[in-house]
């Protein structure tokens, strides 16, 4: 409980943990996968000066920890998230970095070295039953925000993943998305993390997931369509808060969705990236506007 009582530390004052933090098991959907639920905000005193005055007041964080992810045992990375879908996390990361190969999950489970309240849940494996080839480390911890960077990426891509043959979805039902898009309870109590959803042809929500990392947020995603057997997400849509960078083109891609659309703007490496994988990419997207760089 070392990363709970240093947080408590930090905020000498008051602090407590809201949320789930009775470790609760959560089903995942697939066999042998139970989801341990974590604490995702800690209330704190903050001192708040506006027009009212200056006074002391409860205000709700968000929980940011690390959590290894393993393949078969073998470490993958290590990254900074928002505790909860775990489950999800590991296996959408698996699948968006290519390191699955398109083997059957047998079985997600906390953790890979020890026992599970030792990791603090912070140690996902990912079990094929040793069918998938070992995967190659990320060296360091990724960070809530960071990815895989540079002009060869895209050829790196082309290795791996064939170009989609989907369709683009109708403009409407993008600009529509601005308003569908609900249920974002973390960012409602603390102001500081990203989401992700996928959506059907209709602007349908299915599925939304929130995360201090925005490409955790999209893996959350990922992992849940894959261990619903839903991918390839060829009919579906994945909308974003923030930006689309090259990371989010990516994970698009790899997950087989027809559409991506961001609030904010991509990058000139997404839209080439999107242009290169058959991906509709949409930005800036607003209840009365939207920019349709690819698939148009």
């Amino acid at each position: 409980m070392g990363a709970f009582l240093g947080a408590h530390s930090a905020f000498s004052v008051w602090a407590e943990f809201t949320g789930s933090h009775g470790f609760g098991e959560e089903e995942t959907g697939a066999p042998g996968t139970r989801n341990m639920s974590r604490g995702r905000t800690l209330r704190v005193l903050t001192r708040r000066i506006d027009g009212d005055g200056n006074r002391r007041v409860p205000d709700e964080l968000i929980v940011e920890e690390p959590m290894s992810i393993r393949l078969d045992g073998e470490l993958v990375a290590t990254t900074m998230r928002t505790p909860g879908d775990d489950f999800e996390l590991a296996v959408g990361f698996c699948v968006t970095e290519g390191v699955l190969h398109d083997l059957p999950v047998r079985s997600v489970r906390y953790c890979g070295q020890g026992s599970e309240a030792a990791s603090e849940y912070n140690d996902v494996t990912v079990e094929t039953g040793g069918l998938a080839p070992t995967p190659v480390p990320r060296l360091g911890s990724t960070s809530s925000s960071c990815g895989v960077c540079g002009s060869v990426a895209i050829d790196e891509l082309r290795e791996r993943l064939l170009p989609l043959t989907v369709e683009p979805f109708d403009v409407d039902v993008l600009t529509g998305m601005a308003d569908r898009i609900d249920g974002q309870a973390l960012f409602s109590s603390t102001g500081a993390v990203h989401a992700a959803a996928a959506f059907d042809r209709t602007g349908e929500p299915l599925l939304l997931r929130e995360d201090i990392g925005r490409h955790n947020a999209v893996d959350k995603v990922v992992g849940r369509l894959y261990l619903d057997g839903l991918l390839p997400a060829s009919d579906l849509g994945l909308w974003v808060s923030g930006r689309a960078s090259f990371e989010m083109a990516q994970k698009a891609w790899a997950a087989g969705f027809a559409s991506l659309v961001a609030v904010s703007g991509p990058s000139a490496l997404a839209v080439e990236t999107a242009r290169a994988a058959g991906l509709q990419l949409a930005g800036f997207a607003r209840a009365d506007r939207i920019n349709v760089y690819t698939g148009d």
